[in-house]
This record gives C-alpha cells, sequence and structure tokens, in this order.
C-alpha cells in the first residue's frame, strides 16, 4: 500500500483523522528545526488549511518546504484537505492550492478531524484510487 504523507498543527485534528485511517504514513513536523520525511514511494498528502479572511496562507509553510523539494514533490499523487466549514469559500483551501499547483488530483475535503462517513469514504476511495493509479502505471 502507497504511503500518506500528512501535516498536523498542535490541535492534532488531521493527526487524529490519519491514525483512524489505520495506514501507513509520515508526518510532516511541526518545527522547521525538524528533519523532513522522505518518502520513498508514491503517496496522498493530507493536508489542514489555514487562511485568512481573504484565503491567504491557506498552505502552511511547513507544507510548502517539505514541497520545494523536487524528490519529495515528484512523488505525490493527490491531496485529501481538512477544515472548517465556518471559513465558507475557504474551507479546505490548502488542498485545492496544492492540487492546483501541482496539477494532481484534489481527492477529499473533511471538516476538522472528521467522522465516521468520512474515515470509511476516504478508505475505499485510496484502495481505488491505487489501484486505478498501479494499473494506469504498470
Amino acid at each position: 500500500m502507497a504511503q500518506l504523507v500528512f501535516f498536523s498543527s498542535r490541535s492534532g485534528n488531521t493527526a487524529k483523522f490519519v491514525a483512524r485511517l489505520g495506514m501507513d504514513a509520515l508526518r510532516i513536523p511541526v518545527s522547521a528545526d525538524e528533519p523532513m520525511p522522505m518518502p520513498d514511494q508514491p503517496y496522498v498528502l493530507i493536508t489542514p488549511s489555514y487562511a485568512d479572511g481573504e484565503g491567504r496562507g491557506a498552505v502552511h509553510p511547513q507544507i510548502v518546504r517539505f514541497l520545494n523539494d523536487p524528490a519529495r514533490r515528484a512523488l505525490i499523487r493527490g491531496v485529501i484537505a481538512s477544515g472548517n466549514r465556518n471559513f465558507g469559500q475557504f474551507f479546505a483551501l490548502a488542498g485545492r492550492r496544492v492540487a492546483d499547483k501541482l496539477n494532481v488530483p484534489l481527492l477529499y475535503r473533511f471538516e476538522l478531524a472528521g467522522n465516521d462517513e468520512d474515515i470509511a469514504l476516504v478508505t475505499q476511495g485510496l484502495n481505488r484510487f491505487w489501484r486505478e493509479t498501479c494499473l494506469m502505471t504498470a
């Protein structure tokens, strides 16, 4: 099974979501002082969203730092984003921004730490996505 790579702030919502998925995952560190993980196979990025009232700053600087490395960026195959629906049009904006910039699909959006339905849909969707991706590259 291919990897997940995720960032979770100190609130831990994204980390809780990833833990509930029960899949192998690498965590992008909160602190810029910690070393970045290096995926060794294709991965899907799971990112929370941060934005001001005008949509600026949606992608956390640590995610930008992670993706600025060409070797890490080359392995991304899709994005899943979390956010807070209170932010309206900016809900899960980081996922759209990363997906658009890197020309990969935005696979799913969920709120905060997700719910049981989100876990089920993401698990099924990732299994299908990786099966289809492997068939296309075989």
